[in-house]
């Protein structure tokens, strides 16, 4: 009766099967073009993209087509070697249709990858073989479902887990081709069977001990990686209910659809409630967003000045709405906000539309922005009936919120003719969009720039129907852009992100179109603030600003002032983006005093332009 064949090892890909009987040169020759192709693929992601689909593509359908002729075996084996051959087919097909599927399909194949291991677990042969295919067979389907949980890392994961097993293989091949060459052949003495036999037991015991500890290793790293993957998601924010859209809302912009308690820190002197209520976007088409509405705790009587307050950039996701974070109505998040509670002013702090309600963020989109903040301010006099707003109204902004507040006032007269804007106070604003992004665009391409594009991009390219993303942005890389606009700054996927962006950075840039330039550009001049507001302007700035550079906000002042711009400006020394906008900076009490007497209508200077 012959003896049971003893089952040969299956691998992921055809190159084991087909360079087992080679001799050793080519083995050799073969060994050094593997570890070439993986380290191409391991270092240059994108770039290797094709190359990566052709390769594990081929290599899955050849391997599949080995394993059902060349083995008899049971249905978990053909059927693992049915789904190598329509996965490497998938791969193949796709290539030329559209690159965004290739992630997908190679994560599932990774997932196949583990099921075939897994299988081989279960299989007659050495424990600490079986231990090791059980181990890896799990960490290839953690790593591929996890490839499906963070989309934009998706190429990366796959890069290097295939660059790395190509690597390895490589390795082993030029190994086996060097023992080849350099294998003695001379004559056996009696005593070689022995000492053959003690290192063959040494070799197998020293094996057995590696898998063992390949296999805690493996285990360690897919255990690792499922809980970095909880602690990323428990550090999102959590968009709750309210700010759900009903089925049905109130006709026209600026209505309130709900209001309900905030469940943040609340400040000194106020009282604050969130609102959901009806908007338009930057093109008509009407949305929905939310606000925050700090009212004083004991108002003084009669109609209630506002203040309109426009927030700094949060990021463009959903969950990065102001209204969900725990510090957004104090002081630290709006600047001078206990003084004006102690005035009797009413501050209204919007999301703008698509944070927290559902719908396309209007990042640097002025008509946008300013919609979702007077609309805001409309909602809010629907909010209580023992509190009357006045239409006197300020407009304050930092940042992103200043090119907001410049365009609220700019449209307050047409879309809200109710409010009566009487300045506007803006903290190192975006007037120049397309300045800003030749700015930024000058200088060497880095991470947190890669994931700031996106976020001007993306929304850009949901809300105007002539700019297109896949015209700005490398092949491949729709998913990695797409994703970078989901989290947000204050999470910790946001270094996902960044990660993300620096490990294609070293391949090739995400964005391979002048950004200023086209569809895009001509929408960035759009949005752009060129026209003087009419009303009284104060424009401030830290020297040090390292986000907005300090000279796009002396040449924003010097425009003002040419075309006769009642503007009162202040640069101050040592200060960066944020801090003049923070507790116990000294342009506070200016911000304060600037804006108490234009509701009062007290003579100050408004004018700064002849200062130098």
């Amino acid at each position: 009766m012959p003896a049971p064949r003893r089952p040969r090892p299956r691998r992921w890909n055809a190159l084991p099967v087909l360079t087992r009987h080679a001799p050793p040169r080519v083995l050799l020759i073969v060994g050094i073009v593997v570890v070439v192709l993986g380290a191409l693929i391991v270092s240059r992601p994108l770039t290797s993209l094709v190359l990566l689909g052709i390769y594990v593509g081929a290599s899955a359908v050849v391997m599949g087509i080995v394993e059902l002729v060349a083995r008899p075996a049971g249905w978990w084996a053909r059927s693992v070697a049915a789904a190598w051959i329509v996965a490497g087919v998938a791969v193949l097909v796709w290539l030329g249709r559209s690159l965004e599927l290739l992630p997908p399909v190679l994560a599932v194949l990774l997932v196949i990858g583990g099921l075939a291991s897994v299988g081989r677990a279960v299989s007659p042969g050495e424990v600490s073989a079986r231990v090791l295919s059980l181990a890896w067979g799990v960490a290839q389907i953690a790593l591929g479902l996890l490839s499906f949980t963070w989309p934009d890392v998706t190429v990366l994961v796959l890069a290097v887990v295939f660059g790395v097993r190509t690597i390895v293989f490589g390795v082993g091949v030029f190994a086996r081709g060097v023992r080849g060459i350099r294998r003695p052949h001379a004559p056996r003495t009696p005593f070689d069977a022995p000492r053959a036999v003690r290192r063959r037991r040494t070799r197998l015991c020293w094996a057995a001990a590696g898998r063992y500890a390949l296999s805690l290793v493996l285990v360690a790293t897919a255990a690792g990686g499922w809980w970095l993957n909880d602690w990323l998601n428990d550090g999102a924010p959590v968009v709750d209910a309210f700010y759900d859209a009903p089925a049905e809302v109130p006709s026209g912009h600026g209505r309130l659809i709900r209001s309900d308690a905030y469940l943040g820190r609340l400040p000194q002197n106020g009282d604050v409630t969130r609102i959901l209520y009806t908007t338009r976007d930057a093109v008509s088409r009407p949305a929905v967003a939310s606000a925050l509405v700090i009212m004083p705790k004991d108002p003084p009587p009669g109609p209630r000045p506002v203040i309109i307050w426009n927030h700094g950039t949060t990021g463009v996701a959903q969950g990065c709405a102001p209204s969900l974070r725990d510090a957004s109505a104090t002081r630290w998040s709006i600047p001078a906000l206990e003084q004006a509670l102690k005035a009797g002013w009413v501050v209204v702090a919007s999301d703008f539309s698509g944070q927290g309600a559902p719908g396309t963020y209007p990042y640097l989109i002025g008509r946008g922005e300013a919609r979702s903040s007077l609309d805001a301010v409309l909602a809010t006099a629907e909010l209580r009936t023992d509190v009357t707003l006045s239409p006197d109204t300020v407009v304050w902004g930092h940042s992103q919120g200043g090119h907001a507040a410049l365009w609220t006032t700019a449209i307050a007269e047409d879309y809200a003719p109710g409010i009566d804007v009487l300045g506007t106070a803006v903290v190192a604003p975006v007037a120049d969009p397309p300045a800003l992004a030749r700015e930024l665009l000058s200088g060497p391409p880095n991470a947190m720039l890669s994931v700031i594009t996106s976020w001007v991009l993306v929304p850009y390219s949901q809300t105007y129907a002539d700019v297109h993303l896949d015209d700005y942005i490398a092949q491949g890389s729709r998913s990695i852009v797409l994703e970078m606009t989901q989290r947000c700054p204050t999470e910790p996927g946001v270094v996902v992100s960044v990660l993300t962006a620096l490990g294609v950075s070293e391949d090739r840039p995400l964005y391979n179109a002048d950004l200023t330039d086209g569809a895009l550009g001509r929408r960035l001049a759009e949005n752009t603030m060129t026209e003087p507001l009419g009303t009284p302007m104060l424009v401030a700035w830290g020297a040090d600003d390292e986000v907005i550079p300090p000279s796009l906000q002396r040449d924003y002042v010097q425009k003002l002032c040419a075309e006769g711009q009642p503007v009162r400006w202040a640069t101050y020394a040592g200060y960066d983006h944020l801090r003049p906008i923070l507790p116990k900076s000294r342009f506070l009490p200016v911000l304060y005093t600037w804006t108490k007497n234009l509701i009062e209508g007290k003579t100050q200077v408004v004018d700064g332009c002849g200062l130098r």
